[in-house]
């Protein structure tokens, strides 16, 4: 098949050469878009006389018949004419004649791929920011309902202070508004028009590139052509994000594979979203979890394989961009995936209530509150933290729960001690007690959960 571009050359291109620079393979999924880059392109052709109207007509006739061969099945894609925009344009003179050849006039495919991926960006951020707020709705459900639950919690994977699951849980919800806040930020500057830069310095032609940002949605004109074709920081922003938003769901998923050991056994996982061994009857594998954990590293390397391949680029385009799309397909597709099978699989959780507050009791885990009660008795923290701790130590040695000390064994590490230190020794105490702006206490965990009841609301109707 004849080259669209084969006019310089005088020798056919070695077919090893053809499959070891074709995109067409995985670049077809732009096709939607770059349709829609084409139709607007076209229009604005017509509009300003560049090309006739009836051209202009047929252009877009024609484009939306191949937009309908594609859907159907029926396209055939050809990994000789290299890429999408190329097969597209082929099979578009081969439709309606020489109004097709006027098609690309005004445009490179170097500021086309920069629109298509632009808008597929946009379509998939958006949709992304949906998937993340479904999460955040599930998450927030599972606290809502779990408000009760008294659990561990850790630092350094310590028994640290009791808290509620509910407040765990919240701390997720927070990672995801910032997640969201980073995608919505980031669709101002993918929403910026590239076409009309053409090949890297513009056209003589008398385009209008405000029109064709009208009929395509986009706020805003790049500015500099050269900058236009060869830029993709939308592009490793884009992926930025994504790396943040997995290394938070790495992370969940990291605690619900150990919530779900026998070792903690705080939680059962769903028989729906959990696997078997092949050998070991007995299993009940966390694979779910353990995958999101894995793709994380996917997103991450798609992260900084895009950072590299831009790195050392002189201006303006480079074939070398082509490589731009896969490492944003691929993190397009796990963080969709993850995040959808993460919103199913929480609301099946079971939490063992028993074990998760019987755990949350132990390792001294209210110590914090023997502090703090000696503080409230007039002594300076640094001090109070020390008896405390020759408490903890006094008790590790003779086998004692803090809340098994008699009053006359606490009283030999401070007289101020009294028969009142004994309710504050409870899970449920230490709990209560958290009263400070975003603690555990339940009436803060309450105003989280309106609030972010509110905050998701209001995020809705936007």
């Amino acid at each position: 098949m004849k080259k669209l571009w084969a006019g310089r050359f005088a020798e056919k291109t070695a077919k090893a050469v053809e499959h070891f620079t074709e995109s067409i393979s995985f670049d077809r999924r732009l096709w939607r878009y770059d349709i829609e880059g084409s139709i607007a392109h076209a229009k604005m052709l017509g509009k300003q006389k560049i090309i006739p109207q009836k051209d202009s007509s047929a252009i877009i006739t024609g484009l939306k018949n191949i937009a309908k061969e594609i859907e159907s099945g029926k396209f055939g894609f050809a990994p000789e004419l290299e890429d999408i925009h190329m097969n597209i344009e082929a099979v578009l003179i081969k439709n309606i004649g020489d109004a097709g050849k006027k098609l690309h006039t005004a445009r490179s495919r170097n500021d086309q791929v920069a629109l298509d991926l632009r808008l597929y960006l946009r379509a998939e951020t958006k949709e992304i920011i949906s998937l993340i707020k479904d999460l955040q709705k599930t998450i927030l459900n599972t606290a809502e309902k779990n408000t009760g639950l008294i659990m561990p919690g850790y630092t350094h994977l310590q028994k640290a202070q009791p808290i509620l699951l509910s407040h765990h849980l919240l701390a997720y919800i927070e990672m995801l508004l910032r997640d969201r806040e980073r995608f919505e930020g980031s669709l101002k500057r993918i929403n910026v028009l590239p076409l009309g830069s053409c090949a890297l310095a513009g056209t003589s032609l008398p385009v209008d590139r405000v029109y064709v940002a009208k009929l395509l949605g986009f706020k805003a004109v790049a500015e500099n052509s050269i900058d236009a074709v060869s830029d993709r920081d939308f592009a490793i922003e884009f992926l930025t994000n994504a790396a943040m938003l997995m290394i938070h769901l790495s992370r969940l998923a990291e605690e619900l594979i150990l919530w779900s050991t026998e070792e903690f056994s705080f939680i059962e996982l769903p028989d729906a979203f959990t696997t078997g061994s092949s050998i070991m009857p007995q299993k009940k594998n966390p694979d779910v979890a353990e995958l999101i954990r894995g793709k994380s590293g996917r997103v991450f390397g798609n992260m900084i394989a895009l950072m590299t391949i831009m790195k050392g680029l002189p201006l303006a385009y480079n074939r070398d961009l082509q490589e731009d799309k896969t490492p944003v397909f691929d993190a397009v597709d796990n963080v969709k995936s993850c995040l959808t099978v993460l919103a199913q699989m929480m609301p099946q959780i079971k939490f063992m209530r028993e074990k998760m507050r019987e755990s949350a009791g132990k390792a001294y885990s209210t110590a914090t509150d023997v502090a703090e009660y000696l503080v409230r008795k007039g002594i300076p923290f640094r001090q109070a933290h020390e008896i405390t701790g020759k408490i903890v130590r006094y008790c590790i040695k003779n086998k004692k729960e803090l809340g098994e000390v008699s009053l006359a064994e606490f009283r030999n590490f401070s007289n101020v001690i009294s028969k009142d230190i004994y309710p504050r020794l409870s899970a449920e105490s230490s709990v209560n007690a958290k009263i400070s702006r975003g603690g555990t206490s339940p009436s803060e965990v309450k105003k989280q959960i309106n609030k972010l009841q509110q905050r998701l609301g209001e995020r809705a109707k936007r």
